[in-house]
């Protein structure tokens, strides 16, 4: 099963997961009905020529009419079987799990009714990666779905413009398997870059033959690459210019923590309306933290109008010193459609005055103590600035932030409860709402004061 968001933002990747599947289980909501995604993902489908299965989801809701439903879908060519078509719906409720069995039953009665399952396990492996991302410890890594052959530890492989020997194949338990075929995803370790979600993989005899293909599709990427940042005028904006009458380009640099975010995010931006004096070019995307390399692409800018987004990832130390030598304007964002309003209003000029952080300070996470009264206590030692009782946090592992926004509840110096800790200073905190503090993990505190924007 691959569950693609709903979001209008995320189209790409409910096309790639058309692309992908045997069959398509259109979840609609009983209570609102047929939205534009729907038939966007709709027509996906269609386009993917693969079997669809609706689920008419929220059917526990007191406002649910999924008879509605089935008027409305009608009108798309998905008529229901006890109307005289051949769609099977199935009304189901996710949190309440009403008929759930009822659905996975509709799925095999559709699969043996349309389809032969069956596809090749001897030869080289080929196949999609559905997702992809760069992993500190373990490198780049990418969630890779079998379509036909066995791919093996060890065997050569190219996925997209990346290449590699796969080193180790975990399954959906992160429990490490010798081989996968057909229909099985695994988690690919071994690639010496991260690939693009979407792209194709596909097992070779040797590793000249992958590194071959991988610099061919590079060189096809490159091209590409030029001829749409030359032909390209999208986003982002300088509002002094623009007021001055000037007309400005706008280079944006993404960097998110897996590639289906920055995708999806870049998609939204793009076919946001923006006023005829502003041009976009998004001039890198990648997945990772903030780098030196991004910041420096960012200062390289023509126009020095370059902004660097960062889509739940930080910048490492390094580049956050020089971002503010060359004063490059990082935006940080943990959700996908605040990135998108925000930029939005900015272009519109509708942008009222905002919160703007402001860093207290940031500790580094020594120890992990369990307590039967508060739960898990993190010992740590504030490496600069101060932590403050009640204030508010992150926490960033290897680079990228497993929780945000998240409150300081309780602060003591040994036994002592402690309004403030200062740096160089040893302490006991917890978090509220984040119950998995880790050793060497990074905590930054900061307070929102507010600023009107300019």
């Amino acid at each position: 099963f691959i569950d693609t968001p709903g979001h209008e933002a995320f189209t790409a990747m409910r096309a790639r997961g058309a692309q992908a599947t045997d069959i398509v289980v259109l979840v609609v909501a009983a209570d609102d009905g047929v939205m534009p995604q729907t038939i966007e993902a709709l027509n996906h489908a269609k386009a993917a020529d693969v079997p669809i299965v609706v689920a008419v989801n929220k059917v526990d809701k007191p406002e649910a009419n999924p008879g509605k439903v089935r008027q409305q879908l009608t009108e798309y060519g998905l008529v229901a079987e006890e109307y005289g078509g051949d769609t099977m719906f199935v009304d189901i409720s996710a949190k309440s799990r009403i008929n759930i069995d009822g659905l996975l039953e509709a799925v095999l009665l559709t699969a043996d009714a349309s389809l032969d399952l069956r596809a090749p396990i001897d030869g080289n492996a080929q196949g999609i990666a559905i997702e992809a991302h760069l992993d500190k410890g373990r490198g780049p890594v990418a969630t890779v779905l079998v379509n036909r052959g066995t791919l093996r530890v060890g065997d050569s492989i190219v996925a997209g413009n990346a290449y590699g020997r796969v080193r180790a194949m975990l399954d959906e338990n992160m429990q490490p398997v010798p081989e996968a075929g057909p229909a099985r995803p695994v988690l690919v370790l071994g690639l010496t870059a991260v690939p693009g979600a979407g792209d194709t993989f596909l097992a070779a005899d040797d590793d000249r033959t992958v590194r071959q293909i991988a610099e061919q599709r590079q060189a096809r990427k490159r091209a590409a690459e030029q001829a749409r940042l030359a032909g390209r005028a999208t986003l982002e904006t300088l509002l002094e210019k623009i007021k001055e009458g000037e007309r400005t380009t706008l280079d944006l640099i993404i960097k998110g923590d897996v590639a289906g975010s920055v995708e999806a995010l870049e998609d939204a931006l793009v076919k946001l309306p923006i006023p005829d004096e502003i041009q976009l070019r998004i001039i890198h995307r990648g997945v990772g933290a903030i780098t030196e390399s991004d910041v420096n692409l960012a200062s390289a800018s023509a126009d020095s109008t370059a902004i660097i987004i960062g889509f739940n990832v930080r910048p490492m130390q390094s580049a956050r010193e020089m971002a503010d030598r060359n004063g490059v304007e990082i935006r940080y964002y943990t959700v996908i459609y605040q990135a998108i309003e925000e930029i939005e209003a900015a272009l519109k000029g509708m942008l009222k005055p905002v919160f703007e952080e402001a860093a207290l300070g940031s500790a580094e996470i020594r120890e992990v103590f369990r307590s039967s009264k508060i739960g898990l206590i993190a010992g740590c030692i504030v490496r600069d600035g101060l932590l403050r009782r009640n204030a508010k946090a992150r926490v960033i592992r290897e680079g990228t932030v497993v929780a945000e926004n998240v409150t300081i509840t309780s602060l003591k110096r040994f036994k002592d409860d402690a309004t403030e800790v200062r740096e160089g200073f040893e302490c006991g905190l917890t978090l509220g709402g984040f119950g998995s503090p880790q050793i060497g993990d990074i905590i930054e505190s900061y307070e929102m004061r507010e600023k009107p924007r300019v």
